[in-house]
């Protein structure tokens, strides 16, 4: 008997797959990533909750602040003039029936035929119902909102 016939052969065998723990550095930069990612997102929507929250403080503030009636009207359609402003130059200067359709929505025209035609003479007139004013206030309130934060039209 020759030597190589003497010797046992066995198979190849293949070393064991790596384990998945503990992961190796460019998973722990991944990872690392994707929670920076999440965290940044999470403070950029709280700020602008936070941020939204206090201009509706600061129109309910100035609504309420305003005698009843005419004096509500004439603060709302300030503050939509100033938001209006920041949302694009020149649209303060808008009068009568260019305004109302500049604070329209698109598919809605609750400002040039609805409660919105308030802000046209409301400020002028000797009295008003404190329902006319609210559904004017409950209408201008998003409509603030959506002007001075700069989303949507």
């Amino acid at each position: 008997m020759t030597t190589a016939a003497a010797l046992q052969l066995r198979d190849v065998h293949l070393p064991p797959y790596p384990s998945w723990w503990p992961l190796p550095l460019g998973w722990w930069l991944v990872l690392a990533v994707l929670v920076i990612i999440v965290a940044a997102l999470w403070a950029w929507r709280a700020l602008r909750r936070r941020r939204e929250r206090r201009w509706l403080q600061l129109f309910d503030a100035a609504v309420d602040g305003a005698a009843p009636g005419a004096a509500q009207v004439a603060a709302v359609a300030e503050l939509l003039r100033r938001a209006a402003r920041r949302r694009q130059a020149g649209a303060e200067l808008l009068q009568g029936q260019a305004w109302l359709e500049f604070l329209d929505t698109p598919g809605s025209r609750a400002f040039s035929d609805g409660d919105g035609r308030l802000l046209l003479d409301g400020a002028y007139r000797p009295t008003l119902a404190a329902d006319e004013v609210e559904r004017l206030r409950s209408l201008a309130r998003p409509r603030f909102l959506t002007l001075i934060s700069g989303r949507g039209r």
